[in-house]
């Protein structure tokens, strides 16, 4: 894969992120969270299938909100226990 293609696919999966996701730092619903991480995780393994190759910010992003997602189900978890 040339590095045109590399960056085509990295811009292309940017433009993606930044008008259909909030940054997970904004999220603040875990049911958002939840759809966040469940379409990267399919968008990145679409580009595995298709081209052999995802961006490593593109899993940074997804750990990001996986991190967000156990920030409020442990903060879930607390109010419906204490």
């Amino acid at each position: 894969m040339s590095d045109f293609e590399k960056t085509s696919i990295e811009q292309d999966l940017k433009i993606f992120t930044s008008r259909n996701f909030e940054d997970p730092s904004d999220c603040k619903n875990l049911e958002q969270i939840r759809f966040y991480v469940n379409e990267l995780y399919q968008k990145i393994h679409e580009l595995e299938a298709r081209f052999d190759y995802a961006p490593s910010w593109a899993y940074t992003l997804l750990a990001r909100y996986q991190a967000k997602q156990n920030v409020l189900i442990h903060v879930q978890f607390r109010g419906a226990y204490h």
